[in-house]
């Protein structure tokens, strides 16, 4: 039998650290969790609930259910959406509400090696994106990748995630829509690898960047589920912090 040897400490070291341009690093991440409920019949004092614990939300009208809302909630300790965000919704007012599990959503936010700003894309720019109340309008949906795709190269994969980037950039700075990409992987129950919202001042730019991304290679050839989709408008949303 031959011996290769005791494993090096450098080698068994694993870093979990985020990486921005520049030699940029952080262990700072947001984690944001989407919840819908239904037969609500007053979503003013959801709101005033919300208002009340000083937890950082926004609170969506569901358009798919006139007695539907959805609350997303964020921290960067996710300790926090297992406790105090936990016991805000599983008291009054919420607690008379139906959970909606089949779209509860959770993702963190993630770097991909190139940002000018890392900590501001990390924790401040997700923020800013949910909460900005001249984009009231928010489209939320999970996604998986087909297993083909991870098998791809470095220089494939860039080539494919390009020709996605440069479509949503597209309408960020026509002020059409806004995205916020999240990673889920091991954290929502089907196992998906990202979380997207798309927000705005308007819906139909929403729907349209989802049509373009259709075309995509990713979309058109690496993506195997894409939803369920939710689509809200702002009843409330917390202060920028």
């Amino acid at each position: 039998m031959t011996s290769h040897g005791p494993v090096k400490p450098d080698e068994a070291k694993v870093d979990v650290a985020e990486r921005g341009a520049n030699g940029q690093t952080s262990n700072r991440r947001l984690f944001m969790q989407l919840q819908a409920f239904g037969g609500c019949s007053d979503a003013k004092a959801l709101a005033a609930a919300l208002e009340r614990s000083r937890i950082e939300a926004a609170l969506y009208a569901d358009l798919q259910d006139p007695r539907g809302v959805g609350v997303l909630t964020f921290a960067e300790d996710p300790a926090l959406l297992a406790t105090r965000v936990r016991e805000v919704l599983a008291a009054e007012p919420f607690a008379d509400l139906d959970l909606k599990p089949a779209l509860a959503m959770i993702g963190r936010s993630y770097s991909t090696g190139f940002e000018p700003d890392l900590e501001d894309w990390l924790l401040n720019r997700p923020r800013r994106t949910v909460l900005n109340p001249a984009w009231p309008w928010a489209v939320w949906y999970p996604l998986r990748r087909t297993g083909a795709f991870a098998k791809l190269t470095p220089q494939e994969q860039g080539a494919i995630l390009r020709e996605h980037g440069t479509i949503g950039r597209a309408y960020g700075d026509a002020d059409l829509a806004h995205d916020v990409r999240l990673a889920c992987h091991g954290l929502d129950a089907h196992d998906n690898d990202f979380l997207i919202g798309l927000v705005g001042k308007e819906l139909q730019p929403i729907s349209h960047l989802v049509q373009a991304m259709r075309k995509t290679v990713q979309t058109s050839e690496y993506i195997a589920s894409l939803g369920p989709f939710f689509v809200g408008h702002a009843v409330w949303q917390s202060p920028i912090r």
